[in-house]
């Protein structure tokens, strides 16, 4: 490849959670001698390792990763920090090598890095403070059908199970009159790297076998304890997260542990089913079969020869 930025590229590797991005990520990245960048949301919070399926520690050191637990539960992150750190990372990593890796499933994230973040209003506090009283009030149901009476399209993206991520949408509605997803449509940002985005597509049940099981594994792993140091910072907003909350819900005597347990496993599973409705919903994506690495092979070799051939 020459010099060109056009010729540098980055290889996005997208999916529910589940559904073997790490592995196929450590492969493709050793395949073609590129780092993979996390774009896992809660991957950066160090202090949540076994519920966030961080990889272990023999995965990281097959393959340089980048952005993984390198923050604290208590500090404040957002897509717009990760943004301008990963675009950061990527100028200067694009000095000395041609291809890397951005793996995970948080659309946002993904969306920041390969086609820029969008322009929010910015919103006056007491509005979100009105909004977070309501919430505390009436709980995360009363969130949801706001959110779905007043801007139905973005219900169907997000995940409907975060409450930062609904407050924030109803926040911005309230503040412009303006449904939230009418500020998902700007035009991209040109980047000056050529991109192949990756989806990992597996039939509905195959995926559901593998959470369930992997919810199993991360209990065995010791999740309730990884949840008990963390329950002191239970309100923070890194630990609304799936596989924590319900947690503490049994720490509070709300639940039993079995319910917990297959609490996780239910919620993973909706949280999964958003993610693909997210994924889908951008029709730019190659859908590809994570256990064919031969197949996903050859699409890598097809696409870069094509952004080889028309910098040329």
């Amino acid at each position: 490849m020459n010099s060109n930025n056009e010729h540098k590229i980055l290889v996005a590797i997208a999916g529910p959670t589940a559904s073997g991005k790490t592995e196929l990520s450590l492969k493709i990245a050793a395949n073609l001698g590129a780092d993979i960048i996390s774009a896992d949301s809660r991957q950066v919070y160090r202090e949540m390792e076994i519920g966030t399926a961080r990889p272990d520690p023999e995965e990281l050191q097959r393959v340089a990763h980048h952005f993984i637990g390198n923050i604290s539960v208590t500090q404040e992150y957002n897509v717009g920090l990760y943004e301008h750190e990963v675009m950061r990372f990527l100028n200067e990593y694009f000095n000395t090598k041609d291809i890397a890796l951005i793996c995970g499933g948080s659309g946002l994230y993904l969306e920041a890095v390969l086609n820029g973040i969008d322009d929010f209003p910015e919103i006056d506090r007491n509005i979100i403070d009105e909004i977070q009283d309501k919430f505390e009030k009436n709980g995360l149901t009363y969130l949801q059908n706001e959110l779905k009476n007043t801007d139905p399209e973005y219900f169907d993206r997000v995940d409907i199970y975060n409450p930062h991520r609904l407050i924030r949408a109803l926040s911005v509605i309230k503040q412009t009159g303006k449904p939230f997803s009418c500020f998902l449509e700007k035009t991209s940002t040109e980047r000056e790297f050529s991109n192949i985005k990756l989806l990992i597509d597996l039939p509905r049940k195959i995926l559901y076998e593998r959470i369930n099981k992997r919810v199993d594994n991360m209990m065995e792993r010791g999740l309730e304890d990884e949840a008990r140091k963390l329950y002191e910072h239970r309100k923070c907003k890194a630990l609304q997260t799936v596989g924590y909350k319900e947690l503490f819900s049994y720490f509070d005597g709300l639940v039993s542990i079995d319910e917990a347990t297959e609490l996780i496993k239910r919620n993973t599973r909706r949280y999964a089913k958003r993610q693909m409705t997210w994924f889908n919903n951008r029709g730019d994506w190659l859908k590809i079969d994570p256990d064919d690495i031969d197949s996903v092979y050859n699409i890598l070799t097809d696409k870069i020869k094509q952004i080889e051939k028309r910098y040329s």
